[in-house]
């Protein structure tokens, strides 16, 4: 029996040595506008690291506020900087892994087969025009966005009856395409994938307000190191031309 269990003793050491370690599967709460392009990402990434990634995509609000109340998040990945600062005051993310990843730009889009015209935002006013979709612009980024930028243009009180909220701002981009309003304000990003909705005027950089993406790796993360190792990655010069591909802008 002892000759055994000597005889087999190195047998089962390397078995264990040899064994594959067990993938760990990430999830990402995500804005619904990283949709495409963090799935073509996270596409690469799970070749390379054997890892699962996981997204649920979202307004952010609704995912910082999942995040909150205890929903099983190993990375935030927010549309907006004031989300994510709600969650490090709660002491919810590793702050050592926080950054702000991405920019956008914010679009006047109609649809692609009208032949509605918007030189300036204050097109929006005129009678021709009755209903807009934006993001829900009392709590979700996009619309939060959207609603400082008509404010800086003094227009938001004699738009706001106009204003049709959705979810989030892929909804509004939906809403544009279906025919259900006639003009939306989404990021340029969403603008570019739907061949269904034309930009018609693209607030300037100089105009538009400071839109921010911030990633951080969730404290209370299940799968802490698989976590930092993909936000790792989305840092890296590989995810950054593939940001770059959809239409964002890339902060170092």
């Amino acid at each position: 029996m002892i000759k055994r269990f000597v005889i087999l003793s190195p047998l089962l050491a390397l078995l264990a040595f040899t064994l594959p370690v067990p993938a760990a599967e990430v999830t990402v709460f995500a804005a619904a506008s990283l949709t495409d392009s963090l799935q073509d990402i996270a596409s690469t990434y799970e070749k390379q690291s054997g890892d699962k990634i996981i997204f649920n995509f979202a307004a952010s609000s609704l995912l910082a506020r999942q995040i909150a109340e205890g929903a099983p998040a190993d990375i935030f990945f927010s549309a907006e900087e004031a989300k994510m600062d709600a969650l490090e005051r709660q002491r919810l993310i590793a702050t050592d892994t926080r950054k702000s990843r991405l920019s956008n730009t914010l679009v006047i889009v109609v649809a692609s087969d009208g032949a509605l015209k918007i030189l300036s935002p204050a097109v929006l006013a005129s009678p021709s025009i009755t209903r807009i979709a934006l993001a829900d612009p009392k709590s979700v980024p996009a619309g939060i966005y959207a609603k400082e930028f008509l404010e800086k243009q003094k227009l938001w009180t004699t738009i706001k009856a106009k204003v049709v909220p959705t979810e989030n701002v892929r909804a509004a981009l939906a809403a544009v395409e279906s025919g259900n309003v006639e003009a939306g304000i989404v990021y340029k990003t969403d603008a570019a994938i739907s061949r269904r909705v034309k930009v018609a005027y693209e607030v300037p950089a100089s105009e538009g307000p400071a839109i921010s993406y911030p990633v951080a790796v969730v404290k209370g993360s299940s799968h802490i190191d698989a976590a930092r190792k993909f936000v790792e990655y989305l840092d890296s010069t590989n995810a950054a031309r593939v940001f770059q591909t959809y239409g964002f802008l890339v902060l170092k």
